[in-house]
This record gives C-alpha cells, sequence and structure tokens, in this order.
C-alpha cells in the first residue's frame, strides 16, 4: 500500500478506493491499492446513523471523522494511539446498537402488553427499525471477524480488549435476534386475528347470501304461483271462447236457416266438449288440487309489491325491494 496522506474523510478515503458514497452502508471494510477503510456507525435513539471510520495504509492507521467518546474499556486494556481509537469506536457503536435495541425492546414490550398487538403499520415500522439496528450489528460482527486476522496486527495491543469485545458482540447478536422474532410473533398474531376477522366477514356473507337466496326461492314460489293462475284463467277463457264465438256465428242473420233446435245442440256440445277435453288431463288436476296453496303464494307475494301513487318517486317514496347500502 502506498502513503496517501491527503485523506482525511470518509468521502475522501471513498474516492481514493474508487466506492461510491454509499459504500460504507454496505460493507464496513474496504480494501483498494491506496490502503484500507474500516467504517461503523453509531446510533441516535431515533436510529439516525452517524459514520466514523480508520483509514490503514503502509504509514500506518489513523481515525477519520468526529472521534468517540473515549472507552473505559480502552483505559483498562492501556492501548494507545489508532488501537484506542479503534476499541472506542467499537464501543461506541456497540453502546448505541444497545441502546437502540432497548428503545425498540420497549417499544415491543408496550405492544405485547395489549390484548390487541396493534396495527399493521406499527408492527411493520417496528420490524424494520429491527432490520436496520439488526444491519449494523452485522457490520460490527464483520470487523469483528476481520480484527481476529491479519487486520488486527495493525492495531498493537488489541488482543487485550478483542475478548470483551466478542462477548458484547456476543450480547448484541442474541438482543436482536430475540427481539426480531419476538416482532415477528406479534405479526403471526396480528395476521391470525385479521384472518379470523376476515373468516367471520365471509361467514356473514355466506347468510346474508343464503337469506338473499332464500328469498329469491320464495320470490320464485310466489311468482310460479301467480303463473299458475294466469294458466289457469287462460284455460278457462280457452273453454268458454269456443261456444262464444260458435254462439256469435250461430246469431248471426246468415245462420238464420239453422234450425234453433240445432242451434242449442251445436252451442251444449261446444260447451262440454272442451271442458270435458281440457280439465281431464293429469296436469290440469294437479294444477287445481294445489290452487289453495297457488292462491295463498300469489297473495304473499302481491302484499309484498309496494304500492305508489301516479306521482310518486320510485327512488324516494314506497317500501324498496331490495335496500340500498347504507
Amino acid at each position: 500500500m502506498t502513503e496517501t496522506p491527503a485523506i482525511g474523510s470518509i468521502p475522501e478515503a471513498l474516492a481514493a478506493l474508487g466506492e461510491p458514497a454509499g459504500a460504507p452502508d454496505r460493507r464496513p471494510v474496504l480494501r483498494g491499492r491506496p490502503g484500507l477503510l474500516l467504517t461503523l456507525a453509531t446510533l441516535s435513539e431515533s436510529g439516525a446513523a452517524s459514520w466514523h471510520g480508520i483509514w490503514v495504509d503502509a504509514t500506518g492507521a489513523r481515525p477519520l471523522g468526529s472521534p468517540p467518546a473515549t472507552s473505559l474499556l480502552a483505559e483498562s486494556t492501556h492501548v494507545a494511539g489508532p488501537t484506542a481509537a479503534l476499541v472506542d469506536l467499537v464501543q461506541a457503536a456497540a453502546r448505541s446498537y444497545v441502546t437502540r435495541l432497548e428503545t425498540l425492546g420497549t417499544v415491543l414490550d408496550e405492544l405485547e402488553a395489549r390484548l390487541d398487538p396493534g396495527p399493521i403499520a406499527e408492527l411493520a415500522a417496528l420490524q424494520r427499525a429491527l432490520a436496520g439496528t439488526r444491519k449494523h450489528v452485522v457490520r460490527l460482527a464483520v470487523v469483528e471477524n476481520e480484527l481476529e486476522g491479519p487486520l488486527g496486527t495493525r492495531f498493537p495491543g488489541l488482543d487485550a480488549a478483542l475478548g470483551q469485545i466478542r462477548s458484547e458482540l456476543a450480547h448484541l447478536e442474541s438482543l436482536s435476534t430475540g427481539l426480531s422474532q419476538a416482532a415477528r410473533d406479534l405479526v403471526g398474531i396480528r395476521n391470525a386475528i385479521e384472518s379470523n376477522r376476515l373468516a367471520e366477514s365471509a361467514n356473514r356473507l355466506g347468510q346474508v347470501s343464503n337469506q338473499i337466496a332464500s328469498l329469491a326461492n320464495t320470490s320464485n314460489l310466489r311468482m310460479l304461483g301467480v303463473a299458475y293462475l294466469a294458466l289457469l284463467l287462460g284455460l278457462i277463457s280457452a273453454v268458454v271462447l269456443i261456444p262464444n264465438t260458435a254462439a256469435t256465428i250461430l246469431g248471426m242473420p246468415s245462420a238464420a236457416w239453422v234450425p234453433g233446435l240445432w242451434v242449442d245442440v251445436i252451442l251444449v256440445v261446444l260447451a262440454v266438449i272442451p271442458i270435458a277435453v281440457v280439465f281431464s288431463r293429469g296436469w290440469v288436476k294437479r294444477i287445481l288440487k294445489g290452487m289453495g296453496t297457488y292462491e295463498a303464494r300469489s297473495a304473499e307475494g302481491l302484499s309484498d309489491l309496494p304500492e305508489l301513487s301516479p306521482t310518486a318517486d320510485p327512488s324516494t317514496d314506497g317500501e324498496r325491494l331490495i335496500r340500498r347500502a347504507p
């Protein structure tokens, strides 16, 4: 690696490595010919990230950006220089992640205490916040793994602090995993509640549909009764029409030559034969036997029809056959 003294900030280091400005948000350790850039973010209680970095090249390591607060771990292990800056950065990042996770854990506890887990929007926002924090915890794990390898030799005395860093990282991973699982459980409960509500709505819709089908069947029966009455009236009209037509013909002046006795015989025959033929049919007899039921059904159907005056507005007056939804 060659010395690059002009680098004094994270954007300058990214430019020297040929990386886009968003690279620290993806990878915590970036390598290139000029040197190596290690980046970690500290989080506020609201989740806002402040980026810090350490630049490592042939001349050594130096921090970039505003330095974090001095940690007790750096003081207890008596590290100095770039190693102290690295330990301070790792400790500050870990503390901020713990604080952020504890804040989200408080929100999670409040949601878990409810009988209703809360709207899905709140649960989704909590899951996104936990996922964003867990991303930084994973980046810290990657940095710790890098420090276990050759990169750690660039920071003298780091071995004394690695044990504490591993312990804090394990606690962070356990905490973030537990909170994420609890949030997923709440989402599962919310999904179950919404599924039950949808099922109840579907059952109610099914009941309404059955009621509509029942009303439709009743209406069909009533209309069938009206149709049978109309058929019976048509048969009676046909039976009456034959002798009535014959009487009209025989009553004309042109039929004056027909003797009166024959007129009577012809009219009687034309009256009796259609009645005998029509009303001796089996299906006509069955209609006549059910006439009382047909009349009752027809009366029910007619009573359900709304009565409107000639000047009434059907859209506002009278009872609706099908009520509009509110």
